[in-house]
């Protein structure tokens, strides 16, 4: 099969705005200051054609390659952002635009957020959490208790998520897998029933860490592998309380699925000021998409799209790094 270019999900064949997608990453600020829209981001890939497709369906099966980072997160970015430990990152995550005025993720998307590191290519047991946030409880302020990471703070904040690179982080290069999850449906597993289960937003980021650092990161978890169904964060129901009649006492704490937060990562996410963004805020009709692992590519008559090549994609990971082309 050829080489898959399908950043092409973010390429334009029209100039028509568009407004189809789930929650993903769209620009990422270093210390402030915006790398540039898709810069460095493995965007996740359209699931059907315009204007019905959206981009990063979410992953339900805890099984599957694409709960790495989504589907065509095996593909590289041609980008990659140069950071130094301590510096501050601010993922942009917007849902169907990049501005402020968009919702940024669906108000019932109620769940936690994480955030992993990798060297890159990721290995086996190589991902190692540096934050997270879930249900917010009493002495969260400035967060309500009963109010979720996703809509009570990322939402609210316009979409910005914050990390920062651990002090002393060894030179290399790494993979960044922000997520987002929903559970809304989570009271079942997808295991069991197939139609509902917690929905996974996982989207990577590349970075190459620069400076003469020494620490090198722990042993981690695997994607997939990380989480399972029997995990009380990954079936939990966030409307036991709401409901008139519960045969079980609802819960009052969460459990965040994974593992807890390396010891060396920063304790405190401070949020920084930020720029102006740099690219695109719109996405345009897009001319690949994949749906059960076939690659349809099209061209268009009017708003009609007329197929032109189909292919079967399967997730490829390479065991060494290698340096991304400008094609990539």
């Amino acid at each position: 099969m050829k080489s898959l270019r399908l950043f092409t999900a973010v390429a334009a064949l029209a100039n028509v705005e568009l407004v189809r997608s789930h929650c993903f990453i769209w620009g990422v600020y270093l210390n402030g200051v915006d790398q540039g829209t898709y810069h460095a981001i493995r965007t996740p890939a359209y699931n059907g054609p315009p204007p019905r497709g959206y981009a990063n369906s979410p992953v339900k099966d805890l099984n599957s390659i694409d709960l790495r980072c989504n589907v065509l997160g095996d593909k590289q970015n041609p980008y990659t952002i140069k950071v130094q430990p301590g510096d501050n990152l601010t993922f942009d995550w917007h849902h169907d635009n990049r501005t402020v005025a968009d919702d940024v993720i669906a108000s019932s998307h109620h769940g936690p957020a994480m955030v992993y590191l990798s060297p890159d290519p990721p290995a086996e047991n190589s991902f190692v959490k540096i934050w997270e946030e879930g249900l917010f409880e009493l002495g969260s302020a400035p967060f309500a208790p009963g109010k979720w990471a996703t809509t009570a703070d990322i939402a609210a904040n316009h979409g910005h998520m914050n990390v920062r690179i651990p002090a002393g982080l060894k030179a290399g290069h790494y993979l960044i897998r922000a997520e987002m999850v929903g559970l809304h449906e989570a009271d079942s597993s997808y295991e069991k029933v197939p139609f509902r289960g917690a929905q996974f937003y996982p989207n990577c980021v590349q970075i190459e860490v620069v400076g003469d650092g020494t620490v090198e990161l722990p042993s981690g978890v695997s994607f997939p592998g990380a989480y399972k169904y029997s995990d009380p964060g990954v079936v939990y129901d966030i409307y036991c309380s709401t409901k008139t009649t519960v045969t079980t006492p609802c819960a009052t704490t969460y459990q965040i699925p994974g593992p807890t937060v390396w010891s060396g990562a920063w304790p405190d996410t401070t949020k920084v000021e930020l720029g102006p963004v740099s690219g695109v805020s719109t996405a345009t009709r897009w001319s690949s998409w994949i749906s059960k692992s076939i690659v349809t590519t099209a061209t268009f008559e009017g708003n009609a799209p007329k197929v032109v090549a189909t292919s079967t994609y399967t997730a490829s990971w390479s065991a060494k790094y290698a340096a991304p082309t400008a094609a990539a």
